[in-house]
């Protein structure tokens, strides 16, 4: 069945802790950032009302009405700069929403669809709106503490640490500004897209098991039951694997997912089998699966290339015309490659705390991968010798850099771009000049 992996790696017995499937997907959202910043905007204001009324009472009982004075007068002024605070920060917002408008735009046109979930998940965009709607709301709550009673003694409340927690806020509001200005402009440069995408790929290949060699699959013992989807349809984005394993170690069985990350689910389609035993019940298994409308890179290893692949698809496209990007996306396919090179993979095997295989999970093989990475740019880069040349330097430095029974996938590809380039290359000299290996296409 291919490679192994193992959650249980030889170091000092330590057991990796899966990404939870929750916070994923509130990355993913837009909603989540905003809507905590004002509540917890509302409960600091909340605080600090609390605090303004002591202060004035404190100096009341004292008999300092010549300080609750300049609170006043403080006040009054403070009034002025929070009046156009809040008009000012819708002001400010619909700048940062039309800003991200046409940034996604651009890229989703320029580079590839798949690429708007990285301004989705950027932190300084949710940052940034969350802490512009946050001071916008302060602002306003602020307004509603200012008393009209000019008379110190008579006066219940001066908002002096609402004032300075406005001014604070809009001084963090400036700052958030700038740097989402600064982000937005790298985003919507091909380089720093394709270096983020790259190093989401890494981060899901860093919370992949461990490797160990392992017996094979007959272990598991007869498939004794399956569990269907019963959910809408939709593509596999994650699954709870630490749910999966207290499920499995509950009823004493091996679970195996059948649908790899990333696939397309329909309602009866079997995601589940069970080894060795009833499959767990159908509460132990609530919320195990999360079905949505598109990938995401929490558990899918493939993903990262598909998107490398549809940037220098869409750059090598007619209408784009633009074979200098596909190279940088080469770059990055190259790298990932590189570094799965002797890593065990096609299989994921997660264990109980008491070392029992408990959920087995596909995992994309090497021969995919390659094939992932390489064959629709292959088909579009025969007319391009920057492209061509890129792909031969990438290809030559796999294929010292994996074992032999992995050679077989890369030298298939060198071979197929060799016989694409000679059948639309005529010229002998253009030939040899495009099947060059050279790291930066045509330097």
């Amino acid at each position: 069945m291919g490679d192994w992996m193992t959650t249980g790696g030889p170091r000092a017995g330590r057991r990796p802790r899966a990404l939870s499937p929750l916070r994923e997907h509130l990355r993913d959202t837009f909603w989540f950032a905003p809507t905590a910043a004002m509540v917890l905007v509302g409960v600091a204001w909340t605080v600090a009302a609390d605090l303004d009324t002591e202060i004035v009472e404190a100096l009341q009982d004292a008999g300092d009405y010549d300080a609750v004075k300049e609170l006043l007068r403080f006040a009054d002024d403070a009034k002025t700069v929070v009046t156009v605070v809040s008009s000012a920060m819708m002001t400010f917002i619909g700048v940062v929403f039309s800003i991200s408008l046409v940034a996604v735009q651009m890229a989703s046109g320029q580079f590839s669809p798949r690429v708007v979930r990285i301004f989705v998940r950027s932190r300084i965009t949710k940052a940034t709106f969350a802490v512009f709607l946050a001071t916008f709301l302060l602002s306003l709550l602020v307004l509603t503490s200012y008393d009209g009673e000019p008379d110190p003694r008579l006066v219940t409340s001066v908002p002096l640490v609402q004032s300075i927690m406005t001014l604070f806020m809009v001084a963090l509001s400036l700052l958030l500004f700038v740097m989402y200005v600064n982000q937005t402009l790298r985003l919507m440069r091909v380089g720093h897209v394709v270096d983020r995408i790259t190093s989401e790929s890494f981060r899901v290949v860093q919370h992949m098991p461990a490797a160990l060699a392992l017996g094979a699959a007959e272990d598991l013992g007869p498939e004794t039951a399956q569990v269907a989807h019963q959910g809408r349809a939709g593509v596999l984005r994650d699954v709870n694997i630490a749910r999966l394993v207290r499920a499995a170690r509950q009823q004493g069985v091996v679970l195996r997912l059948i649908p790899r990350i990333g696939d397309f689910v329909v309602p009866g389609t079997p995601v589940l089998a069970v080894h060795g035993g009833p499959a767990p019940s159908r509460r132990a298994l609530r919320y195990t699966v999360s079905v949505g409308v598109e990938r995401t890179f929490h558990q899918d290893l493939g993903f990262g290339l598909r998107q490398l692949s549809d940037i220098a698809l869409r750059a090598l496209s007619p209408a784009v015309n633009d074979p200098t990007t596909a190279v940088q996306a080469l770059d990055r396919i190259v790298q990932f490659l590189a570094a799965l090179a002797r890593r065990p993979l096609d299989t994921s095997l997660h264990r109980d705390r008491q070392g029992a295989v408990r959920l087995v999970q596909p995992v994309p093989g090497w021969t995919e991968l390659v094939d992932l990475g390489f064959a629709e740019i292959r088909g579009c880069a025969a007319q391009s010798p920057q492209v061509t040349r890129r792909m031969m330097a990438g290809l030559d430095d796999l294929l010292p850099a994996v074992a032999e029974e992995r050679r077989e996938p890369l030298l298939r590809h060198r071979e197929l771009l060799v016989q694409a380039v000679e059948r639309t290359v005529t010229e002998a000299a253009d030939l040899a000049f495009a099947l060059l290996p050279d790291r930066q296409g045509i330097g």
